[in-house]
């Protein structure tokens, strides 16, 4: 009997071992692999913590992970009742082959069965407000002109309206758009933060693009637009005075101008970003000069937004009074847009023009994932796609290139670095989108290569 204690407390020992190895795998899975669904579970769901997924491919590591520019910033965001919709860095994609995005999509988890399917509207929504009124200019070759013999015409919706203002809201568009979460509704935003902010942005300003080029001397037939990413394929390109030449250029995010007017030009008429992606921009790319968005006679400052902080952040600045509640809480009035800044220079982009081109241009495969709620266009090609709605013309800078690996993330980046790929966004579908719009003469796409 003594003989056999040994062996039966080895057997024991191993048996609890397996039980407690599987216990920790499950916990595993648990914690950093499964993307809840339900709405009410996301908001705890905070992508500080975890990377979201990881896969290796001819030995080159390709990490969903969350990025500087782009970290939620307090706890108190976390415990707000509406639905956050993560806002992660706009950023290129690591090299990588057709076979190994298809690893990686098979990583992600995919839409349990009993989920809703891709085509039906109460999450994809495919109907939109409309918005009809005339061109501002009559340019015999501009894009709307074009569209129709392109293989986008069926895509483009000419009278979708881009920007939001006073008049779109009713109780019964809140009804409507209540139902989308995100920049892609209304539905993470109180229904009182949203009709006070809206009333603001009452004038023709807030409702036109180009609210100034009535009032331009010499003004040309056709409205030439620059929209300009923050890509490495500027560093070194020289484009700086071509760039500003054009009636409009268009900026995003971290962009840093200060000792890159070379490269990048010097003037920003339209500055695209969210309150999240700004504040965190300043913070990280502080060291290369960014030190909030660019102020000029000219800026005009158009919000993406996510939820109520960006819809009170634009109140509060348009009417010089403090914030009294969340991230961007101060004693003061916010300063970030300039002292003087009227609300004649802020616009914010319709969410149903955002769900439009998630739904019609950019329709990724993460749509039929776990990541679907995260999903949506990069800010900078919601920025380069409302150019092309709007402008007449547009050439396009900065922008992912099918040569992406040659250049660093940034053009100002101080030492190279490589570009990444979110799971928020699908940056190769963008590239291949920017060449398709390049190929059917819709807009022009800055190469090297």
């Amino acid at each position: 009997m003594i003989g056999h204690l040994p062996q039966r407390l080895l057997l024991w020992f191993i048996g609890l071992l397996g039980i407690g190895i599987l216990a920790l795998i499950l916990v595993c899975v648990a914690l950093q692999i499964q993307v809840p669904w339900d709405v009410k579970t996301l908001q705890s769901f905070t992508m500080k913590h975890y990377r979201l997924y990881s896969v290796k491919s001819d030995n080159r590591s390709l990490e969903y992970q969350q990025s500087a520019e782009n970290e939620l910033d307090t706890a108190e965001e976390l415990e707000r009742k509406s639905y956050k919709q993560s806002d992660f860095e706009d950023s290129s994609v690591l090299e990588h082959s057709a076979k190994s995005d298809q690893a990686i999509l098979n990583t992600l988890k995919p839409m349990p069965k009993n989920e809703t399917k891709p085509t039906e509207p109460d999450f994809f929504g495919d109907r939109y407000a409309t918005d009809d009124f005339p061109s501002q200019t009559n340019c015999p070759n501009s894009i709307r002109k074009h569209v129709p013999q392109t293989p986008f015409a069926e895509m483009f919706l000419h009278s979708i309206p881009v920007l939001q203002w006073a008049k779109h809201f009713s109780p019964d568009q809140y009804q409507r758009l209540s139902h989308y979460s995100g920049a892609h509704g209304w539905g993470s935003v109180d229904i009182e933060v949203l009709k006070h902010s809206l009333a603001i942005l009452n004038t023709t300003a807030n409702r036109l693009m180009f609210d100034d080029w009535e009032k331009r001397k010499n003004r040309a037939q056709c409205i030439r637009c620059a929209v300009v990413g923050n890509g490495g394929i500027l560093n070194g390109s020289r484009k700086g005075k071509e760039i500003d030449e054009h009636d409009y250029v268009f900026r995003v995010n971290g962009a840093a101008l200060k000792g890159f007017e070379e490269d990048v030009g010097s003037r920003t008429s339209f500055y695209t970003f969210s309150t999240n992606t700004m504040r965190n921009s300043m913070r990280s790319y502080a060291g290369v000069g960014y030190r909030g968005p660019p102020i000029s006679n000219e800026t005009r400052y158009i919000f993406l937004p996510d939820h109520d902080r960006d819809y009170i952040l634009m109140r509060a600045a348009s009417t010089h009074t403090t914030i009294d509640k969340g991230p961007e809480r101060s004693k003061e009035p916010p300063t970030y847009f300039g002292e003087d800044v009227t609300v004649e220079k802020f616009k914010i982009y319709h969410p149903d023009f955002i769900r439009y081109l998630r739904n019609r241009f950019l329709h990724s495969k993460l749509l039929k994932t776990g990541a679907r709620n995260i999903y949506r266009p990069s800010t900078g090609a919601v920025m380069l796609l409302a150019a092309i709605h709007t402008c007449d013309q547009v050439d396009a800078y900065g922008f992912m290139t099918p040569d992406y690996s040659v250049y660093s993330d940034h053009y100002y980046d101080k030492q190279r670095h490589p570009v990444r790929f979110y799971a928020n966004h699908d940056m190769r579908m963008e590239m291949k989108l920017w060449q398709e719009l390049h190929q059917a003469g819709l807009m022009n796409l800055f190469m090297r290569q």
